[in-house]
């Protein structure tokens, strides 16, 4: 029966940034792994002194004396010089100030020093927990460099890296190993790293926001208008109550929330009229704003006293005879095409909720359907 062989790699003190190129001159500490030719596994030292290590096995600190005495390493193992050669699974190399190895051949049979905790993509690529990742500086920078040689030896290609703002202070390691900004959202940042000696593949991040506007019209032809108090293009012109949608909400269940936080108006969603695509708008990103038609549940208004200057019911007519109106043609037409929708001169899209195979779930297929239509 073959039994595990333990044995103690040092990881870099000196620069944990350095790259592999130059870790044969850095003194190594703090990981343990086990050999064995059957199940090779590792176990991260997740801070450094002896309560982080295995309390199964004895161990006991070295002082920086032992270090030049081959006597301070398990005797159980067989241990020798190496000058210039690559140090393949336990041998060490002795200089002033220290033992000195070169990096690990993570390749070599039987031998595995501990990586992120990962698992693979539909595309190749691997996505590392977020959760799992070392707490240490020091060792996330050797684990890093550790996992990122073993995905180019299996010829892995995109690698997303979430690091949680309680982590950030492992940023600009990653950032100094290569990796890349792709988004950032309220508690954490991902960065992606590309593989391959080609052009990167991976999608870009996030580049528009969805806004919604609700057209509201009572049976009085009047249309529910509002007054923003930001000073905006928009500030002091009756306009529709326009938002942006939350995450994880469909685009008409944003804008019956927006008009009901607005105004204080209960509606309910009818079909979606138009939809306008604006470039370079908030932090140079591209906008989406779709207007709704909603149908009014109730008309007693209550606005948003921190949101909203003023509201009311205000005749169509009057609407488009704001100066702003004559001159914006884009918010012109929109106006006009909702009373089209509203007197049934034009169609809109209806919400239908159907199943895609892309995901298993339910969601909604916004599209134009009329009595004639043979759908």
């Amino acid at each position: 029966m073959l039994y595990p062989r333990i044995f103690t790699l040092f990881f870099p003190l000196t620069d944990p940034y350095a790259s592999f190129s130059d870790m044969e001159a850095l003194q190594w500490t703090g990981v343990y792994c086990t050999w064995s030719p059957e199940a090779p596994t590792c176990t991260r030292a997740k801070s450094y002194g002896s309560h982080a290590l295995p309390r199964s096995l004895s161990w006991k600190p070295i002082s920086s004396k032992s270090f030049l005495d081959s006597r301070a390493f398990p005797r159980s193992l067989s241990w020798k010089p190496i000058s210039s050669k690559p140090f393949l699974g336990g041998s060490y190399l002795l200089k002033k100030g220290g033992v000195h190895v070169v990096s690990p051949n993570i390749a070599s049979p039987g031998l595995a020093v501990e990586l992120l905790c990962a698992w693979d993509d539909e595309y190749e690529g691997i996505i590392v927990d977020p959760y799992s990742l070392p707490l240490s500086s020091n060792a996330f920078a050797s684990t890093l460099r550790a996992s990122l040689l073993n995905w180019k030896l299996k010829g892995k290609r995109g690698i997303w890296l979430k690091i949680l703002q309680e982590q950030a202070e492992l940023v600009p390691i990653a950032i100094q190993e290569g990796f890349n900004y792709h988004h950032a959202e309220s508690g954490y940042v991902m960065l992606t790293y590309w593989i391959p000696d080609e052009p990167v593949m991976l999608p870009a991040g996030p580049s528009h926001q969805i806004g919604i506007a609700g057209f509201v019209m009572n049976d009085k032809r009047e249309v529910l208008v509002v007054k923003e108090k930001c000073p905006c293009s928009s500030s002091g012109i009756w306009k529709l109550p326009t938002g942006y949608i939350n995450k994880s909400e469909d685009i008409f269940s944003g804008a019956v929330r927006e008009v009901k936080e607005e105004t204080g108006v209960d509606t309910m969603f009818q079909e979606m009229i138009a939809f306008r695509h604006a470039h370079l708008v908030a932090f140079e990103k591209s906008d989406l704003l779709f207007v709704c038609m909603l149908k009014p549940l109730s008309y007693e208004i209550t606005i948003d006293e921190k949101e909203i200057q003023a509201a009311k019911w205000m005749p169509v007519d009057e609407v488009l005879k704001q100066p702003f109106y004559r001159e914006d043609h884009m918010s012109k037409r929109i106006v006009e095409i909702c009373i089209a929708t509203h007197e049934r001169d034009y169609c809109g899209f209806i919400a239908h909720k159907l199943t895609s195979k892309f995901d298993g779930n339910l969601s909604y297929l916004y599209y134009c359907y009329n009595e004639k239509s043979t759908i």
